[in-house]
């Protein structure tokens, strides 16, 4: 059976969802092939938004017109402007209630949605360009054909588990559940064209996801009631658990968070359930600590020995978000560069749909002033066909790319501030 859309985006994350919404809003007939059975991947464990400097690129979202997702998380903040270790003015949304509200929110606009649909060829055409690929469409692993004119890659950059075993500590049964429906496949590899790994730790590749799930639960009742009153809790390790804890840290994907005091205390958020900010801690010492003594590991399942590996797959591309050797794929998220965070995947992933709908009908392609915080974001973390570019994780919310927002003037948390900032170059409303 065939199908076909105006724009097709492969991949149901935070950067696949902002792309459909927002070339639908554009009057687009969008949809989105998943290969689960649902929405967000690794939002669905996420719950962390509007910290530091995201708080800058979601009001500006907002300001452009694309600020449907952002209230939507808003509205389902279970905590709002707390702050915990290097990090201000956070909220925190229910991982619990969101995918649901997501899906809702797609099926009101209009998006089309097929989950199951784990895409894994594709046909090109031959358009005489010499250098840029057409595709035409894809298909799906049971065999359906989708057509479209324009395509989003948001496959993301996790896994699958062979990478998690070669360069993390083997497959920890995460989020993305590759063993019940398949790895990641993305349009670059089925199109034959370049992608890259992160090389930000010497030595190895990629990183490894820098946070646990733990059932609330299974904490003891103090600890609860003090992440239902106050979003955080944070607790002393013993001295002979410190050091073991600072090797940890490299390994992070979210190096906002490779701060000392994660390695000298636990960090444990309310995401509806306790999000505890590292990679992974051995079951028996967690358990050693008052408090936890009956833990259990939601996500990933194997949280006391490790976790997916990440930031393995990024595609060379330019400011527009177009897939560098394609004519008509744009990227999202992680497939856009060393990008680490929901709001750096939703700010992508609506360049990136509206780009995708405007070059399906031919009409000049966007790109964000580089004066806004969201628009110097995407043009300085361009990977190019070379490789360059990978050496840093980029994420509004701290390390190298929160420096460079702070040193440039970019990071003031006042939404009357940002809204003007973008009255000035002309942006309100353009995703409207």
């Amino acid at each position: 059976m065939d199908y076909h859309h105006e724009v097709l985006v492969v991949g149901g994350g935070w950067a696949g969802v902002s792309a459909a919404l927002s070339a639908r809003k554009a009057g687009a007939d969008v949809a989105i092939c998943e290969k689960t059975d649902m929405l967000l991947g690794a939002g669905l464990v996420g719950g962390i938004f509007r910290n530091n400097g995201r708080f800058v690129a979601a009001e500006e979202c907002i300001a452009m017109g694309a600020g449907e997702i952002f209230q939507l998380l808003d509205n389902l903040s279970r905590h709002r402007m707390i702050e915990f270790p290097g990090h201000r003015h956070a909220s925190l949304y229910d991982v619990v209630k969101v995918e649901p509200a997501v899906r809702e929110l797609l099926f009101r606009f209009g998006v089309t949605v097929y989950t199951g649909a784990r895409i894994v060829a594709g046909k090109t055409a031959d358009d005489g360009k010499a250098n840029d690929m057409r595709l035409r469409a894809v298909k799906s692993e049971d065999g359906r054909w989708f057509r479209a004119e324009s395509f989003v890659d948001a496959t993301g950059s996790s896994g699958p588990m062979g990478i998690c075993r070669i360069f993390g500590n083997g497959c920890a049964s995460c989020i993305q559940r590759c063993p019940a429906f398949g790895p990641r496949v993305s349009l670059s590899r089925i199109l034959g064209l370049p992608e890259f790994m992160s090389t930000r730790r010497k030595g190895s590749y990629g990183a490894m996801s820098g946070s646990c799930k733990l059932a609330k639960e299974s904490l003891d009742p103090e600890i609860v009631r003090e992440l239902d009153e106050r979003g955080v809790v944070v607790r002393k390790l013993p001295e002979h658990l410190r050091n073991k804890n600072k090797n940890k840290l490299n390994m992070k994907a979210c190096q906002q968070y490779a701060l000392p005091e994660y390695a000298d205390s636990l960090v444990i958020l309310d995401t509806g359930q306790g999000k505890l900010m590292s990679p992974y801690f051995p079951l028996d010492e967690l358990r050693s600590v008052p408090g936890f003594e009956n833990a259990r590991f939601l996500d990933p399942l194997g949280g006391g020995k490790g976790n997916s590996i990440r930031l393995v797959a990024a595609s060379p591309r330019d400011e527009t978000l177009k897939l560098a050797g394609a004519d008509n794929v744009f990227v999202a998220g992680e497939r856009a560069g060393i990008l680490v965070g929901h709001t750096e995947a939703i700010v992508t992933g609506t360049l990136a749909g509206r780009n995708a709908l405007l070059h399906a009908r031919g009409k000049p392609l966007l790109e964000i002033p580089t004066r806004l915080a969201t628009g110097d974001f995407i043009a300085s973390s361009t990977v190019t066909p070379d490789g360059k570019g990978l050496d840093s994780p980029f994420t509004f919310a701290g390390s190298v790319y929160f420096q460079r927002m702070v040193d440039l003037g970019l990071y003031d948390p006042d939404p009357e501030v940002i809204a003007k900032r973008v009255r000035d170059c002309a942006m309100d409303g353009v995703f409207a």
